[in-house]
């Protein structure tokens, strides 16, 4: 491939060649994980099915995991926290309702198109919030690995709703 640039002084410099330490961009560029080969050996927690697309062992992935997450009908998982990592997740399908604290006493739910953060260490409890239907979701993590620590929590019986407030939404949203 072809490269020319100007540095600082208006000087044109050609890049036509190959350094040997240019990886082999064939076997080690851009990955495709087709949606029906995903890894469900993986940290699971129970109530719900985690299926891994990309973490280390499968692409080599360093910083990040990222896989789907599917929660059946009226269904929700136990009392768990990731460690260290940040999690992101993308609700595709369904209904998610999120407890998390100390006894698990704070609420809040996400539909399809909604983004729900949780931060490191963060004790917390995926609900789906529909008797009917699957809850499904993207899920993306921190680390190429995938952490999930579960707890033992007594969760308190009406947890306190919350609801999210950020600068574009100062009076809040559920």
């Amino acid at each position: 491939m072809n490269s020319n640039h100007s540095d600082s002084t208006g000087h044109e410099h050609s890049h036509d060649h190959v350094h040997p330490e240019t990886p082999a961009w064939k076997h080690n560029g851009v990955r495709v994980v087709p949606g029906n080969q995903l890894d469900s050996n993986t940290a699971q927690t129970p109530g719900m099915d985690r299926r891994a697309a990309i973490n280390f062992a499968r692409v080599g992935a360093q910083k990040l995991w990222a896989g789907t997450v599917t929660i059946h009908a009226d269904a929700k998982t136990g009392a768990h926290h990731h460690g260290p990592l940040e999690s992101v997740i993308y609700v595709i399908r369904g209904r998610a309702r999120m407890r998390w604290g100390e006894h698990l006493e704070f609420t809040a739910e996400a539909g399809p198109g909604d983004f729900i953060y949780v931060p490191p260490y963060v004790p917390h409890q995926e609900i789906n919030a529909s008797a009917t239907e699957t809850l499904e979701c993207v899920l993306c993590r921190s680390d190429g690995e995938a952490v999930a620590v579960n707890l033992d929590i007594e969760p308190v019986e009406k947890p306190d709703t919350v609801l999210w407030v950020d600068p574009t939404h100062p009076q809040g949203g559920v």
